[in-house]
């Protein structure tokens, strides 16, 4: 067997270079050399504002206080993200976090509401018995495991200001003994033998030398795709967006605990509420809008006067085509990009960085455990493509855009799922899907794709059993509701930025 892995380089800070540090910090100590190269000259694109749950366990992992870094970053929490329009005008749903309702035996409790809607039954919204969506809707948070006796409290994420975070991840990581580089990677030294990574040199002449490379170095892949051409799979067929435009206003009235996002006429947009100001952008598709138009309507739809001249980013959707090459793994923008819609930028940092943690190599770097951890990454990375395919594809606007959209092909495998669900309203999750089945039900639901039936095993309740079951779950959550401190209220609390 090969020796040890004793000296890491990342190549790129911001949020997605700082984490990296931090898991690698947490998890070898002073038992592995790590070097973090960035520059100062060189501005960040972040990879989001917003995240989803699974971020808590990495707070937990890294051994921070949630109220010491949400004061640190500006953070406020999200329990959910808001679709408006994206069925049609005028209409809206959530994805909130956590399960609509409570499973009764194995049936999940879409399946019930499914049930009373399809025959007819005046028995609201799914999203009446979210306790996740009813909270954000009436802007209250809570911590709490167990509200109202044995109701199970609120899933929650965050959003902040990602340049905050990398700044403060630096802070820990640096205290705990990870070493910066200031400088801009002017070559990339191959191993003559075998195509490694030998050493990377700075535009100041030094030269950082390392057993194993982790690219966080933005869209271009200094390393992956530069020096290491990993190749690039573009899915903007699938998702043809390709554009954002950024902004941000002040705060305007108390932050909602929820992201906001809209449809436009050839894309969305979307609203981050942190505690010093909201961050805006429109996601937009620049075959069918160019940027001053893009650029109008984000202004138009702001809710307050914007503190910064807009700003463009180009993107194209897609992944590297292997995420590990040799030495070298690649993480944030330098692994790939979907836009976005679910928050799932910063997530896959995480989940890609874990992976990398469990599959950590010595020096003979298996060729067999890094093709398995790329397909896991490949696999991932489909799986919440699918999602995002959705929720396009699922669509009843009327604008050239979304008619396109409505009639493009769909990957086989979301088509696959569409078939299943349309039967009795029954999901495939599939292993390492990072969207469980609440998650497809509510989107699928939201966007109007219904089953012909739901399940026949909703028919071991009875018609006035499962009424009176829903009635007094509307009412257990309002209690619990009632209970609750604002959203703005819990911050000022907890959390509030100095």
């Amino acid at each position: 067997m090969g020796g040890k892995i004793q000296s890491l380089v990342v190549l790129g800070g911001g949020t997605a270079g700082w984490m990296a540090a931090a898991m690698l910090a947490r998890s070898w100590g002073e038992r592995l050399r790590v070097t973090l190269i960035e520059s100062d000259a060189i501005g960040t694109v972040g990879v989001g504002e917003a995240t989803i749950p699974p971020l808590i366990q990495l707070l937990r992992f890294l051994g921070l206080d949630e109220d010491v870094v949400l004061r640190n970053i500006q953070g406020t929490f999200k329990l959910g993200i808001e679709f408006d329009g994206w069925r049609r005008e005028g209409e809206r749903y959530m994805h909130a976090f956590g399960s609509p309702g409570s499973a009764i035996g194995v049936t999940p409790f879409y399946q019930y509401w499914l049930r009373r809607h399809l025959n007819g039954e005046d028995c609201g919204s799914l999203w009446d018995y979210s306790l996740n969506a009813r909270m954000a809707y009436a802007g209250k948070m809570s911590r709490e495991a167990r509200v109202e006796g044995n109701l199970a409290g609120p899933d929650r994420a965050f959003h902040f200001d990602a340049g905050l975070l990398a700044r403060f991840l630096r802070r820990g990581c640096e205290a705990s003994g990870v070493i910066r580089r200031e400088g801009k990677v002017t070559g990339v030294s191959l191993r003559s033998d075998d195509g490694f990574i030998e050493s990377l040199t700075l535009d100041s002449g030094e030269v950082v030398a390392g057993d194993m490379f982790i690219d966080c170095s933005g869209f271009g892949g200094v390393l992956i795709e530069g020096a290491l051409k990993a190749g690039y799979e573009d899915w903007s067929h699938w998702l043809p967006c390709d554009r954002a435009v950024t902004a941000a206003t002040a705060p305007n009235g108390p932050p909602a605990p929820y992201t906001c996002t809209r449809a436009h006429a050839a894309g969305w947009q979307w609203r981050i509420p942190l505690q010093h100001r909201t961050g805006n952008g429109h996601v937009f598709c620049s075959a069918m809008m160019d940027n001053d138009a893009a650029t109008r309507i984000l202004l138009d739809h702001l809710d307050g006067a914007p503190l910064n001249e807009p700003r463009v980013i180009g993107f194209v959707t897609g992944r590297r085509k292997s995420t590990w090459v040799k030495n070298c793994v690649a993480l944030g923008l330098a692994s790939g990009f979907m836009e976005p819609l679910e928050s799932t930028s910063i997530h896959l940092v995480q989940s890609v960085m874990t992976r990398f943690l469990e599959f950590f190599p010595d020096a003979d770097f298996n060729p067999v455990e890094i093709a398995e951890f790329n397909r896991r990454t490949r696999r991932e990375y489909e799986l919440i493509r699918d999602f995002l395919v959705l929720h396009y594809h699922a669509n009843g606007r009327d604008e050239p855009f979304w008619r396109e959209r409505r009639a493009a092909a769909i990957p086989d495998s979301l088509a696959h799922k569409l078939d299943y669900f349309r039967q009795h309203g029954r999901l495939l999750v599939e292993e390492g899907d990072l969207f469980r089945e609440a998650s497809w039900a509510q989107v699928l639901i939201g966007q109007g794709v219904l089953p012909a039936a739901a399940s026949p095993m909703t028919g071991t309740v009875g018609a006035e059993a499962l009424s009176a079951f829903m009635s007094g779950l509307k009412e257990t959550q309002a209690r619990a509701m009632a209970a609750m401190p604002s959203h703005a209220d819990f911050i000022a609390r907890h959390c509030a930025a100095s």
